[in-house]
């Protein structure tokens, strides 16, 4: 019996439909076809349409002509986190199987509804809660499964955004508000939905309460320097500002070899990335922007505090000010200890009373590709959904349940850190 060939249309050829999961798709010509693309910049448009090989007249600017008909077997939704609901939404009721980035909104009855036009449309959901997928993550449940640490009693989060990441995405650039028309969901959605879907997996449970606090106490106007301009490139304190742009875009390219198409750089300008290039987008651009003067909103700190119901309890920290990115995730039990640390490259197992075992992520298969090899590990999973060999891991059923612990998440953090119930 010959293969299946399914059919793909990408909705939104930024960097995650077109770097992280359209190249893969178009490189695995006997399981998938890309054969139509959107995207409201023309020249994303063009650049990824002309990479997939895909015709003319499956090029769309507008998703009201894109969404006049179904035109693949499957759906890619990798646009803007408000755009997610409403693509999904369109795409279920033309009946197509759908791969959604995350978040998928804020708003508690809009997943609900997002729930039954899945079930009226009785197609396939995924959504990228790829760290599910990710070598080191899954290596860890199978330790927590097979009993070294006794019964889990409580797991502790960091998750490191890391000081440039931060200016980066949440300061700068698309996830720095949720204000703008496209703009951003709250950052424990937009940043720790990994998270909040790890720890609801991890713990087997639904969520019974949480808790949480935090702020932008940093990235404001009122912590600007003295004279500082609105551009890095025209100011004063660039060279002993951590946030220069120059230093994070230009500098950083170079010490990473000067590559043609690697975030972020790419995410400033079109590939092929140049050093010309990239000093022309931050001379005037949202990305060379001062960090102190943009007009962002999202926090740059939160601490969560969770207990499920069946009595695990897990913290999770998130914080852009770090040195290093990378989670930390300690699993805490009755006989063991387990700690993964992606800084430090290590998954180590301290039995009590035995000598610490280590397992070294990079060794994991397929663990250098993104994502920790999650995003490998995802496209290798929707395969088998899609044929009907296997049941979503990551199913917008599930992911509903993660996204209520973050919309109830921040509903304490505006509230003072109030205790919030998640069923009731």
């Amino acid at each position: 019996m010959d293969k299946k060939i399914f059919t793909v249309a990408i909705l939104g050829a930024g960097a995650r439909g077109v770097d992280a999961y359209g190249w893969q798709l178009y490189e695995q010509t006997d399981k998938f076809k890309i054969v139509a693309i959107c995207d409201v910049n023309p020249v994303r448009l063009a650049y990824a349409s002309n990479k997939f090989d895909v015709p003319e007249d499956n090029r769309f600017a507008t998703e009201e002509e894109f969404f006049q008909k179904k035109r693949a077997d499957l759906l890619l939704v990798t646009t803007q986190d408000k755009d997610h609901i409403r693509h999904c939404t369109k795409g279920f009721a033309l009946g197509y199987n759908i791969m959604t980035e995350k978040p998928l909104t804020d708003n508690e009855e809009e997943c609900k509804a997002l729930l039954e036009a899945q079930k009226k449309a009785g197609t396939q959901a995924l959504v990228c809660h790829v760290l599910r997928y990710a070598p080191a993550f899954v290596k860890s449940m199978q330790t927590i499964e097979s009993g070294k640490i006794g019964k889990l009693i409580a797991i502790d989060a960091l998750e490191r955004v890391g000081y440039w990441h931060q200016a980066h995405s949440y300061v700068r650039g698309n996830w720095r508000s949720t204000e703008q028309p496209c703009g951003s969901a709250p950052m424990i959605l937009a940043k720790c939905c990994h998270d909040l879907d790890l720890l609801q997996w991890y713990a087997k449970s639904k969520c019974k309460s949480i808790s949480s606090v935090g702020d932008l106490v940093f990235f404001t106007k009122e912590n600007m320097p003295e004279g500082a301009a609105k551009y890095c490139v025209d100011c004063k304190h660039k060279d002993t500002c951590p946030y220069n742009a120059e230093s994070v875009y230009v500098k950083g390219w170079k010490n990473r070899g000067c590559p043609e198409d690697l975030w972020p750089f790419n995410v400033l300008i079109q590939p092929p990335v140049t050093e010309e290039k990239l000093r022309a987008a931050i001379k005037d651009g949202p990305y060379g922007r001062c960090v102190f003067q943009c007009d962002n909103n999202v926090v740059d700190h939160q601490l969560t505090t969770m207990t499920f119901e069946n009595g695990v309890k897990a913290t999770l920290t998130m914080t852009g000010f770090t040195a290093p990115g990378g989670r930390r995730y300690t699993f805490h039990g009755t006989h063991g200890e387990l700690v993964l640390d992606e800084m430090e490259n290590s998954i180590t197992l301290y039995r009590y009373g035995e000598e610490k075992e280590v397992t070294e992520i990079n060794a994991l298969e397929d663990s250098g590709y993104g994502h920790g090899g999650g995003d490998v590990f995802l496209i290798r999973k929707l395969y088998e959904v899609l044929c009907g060999n296997a049941k979503a891991d990551t199913s917008l059923e599930a992911s509903v349940e993660s996204h209520l612990m973050g919309i109830c998440a921040e509903k304490s953090r505006l509230s003072g850190g109030e205790l919030i119930y998640l069923h009731k």
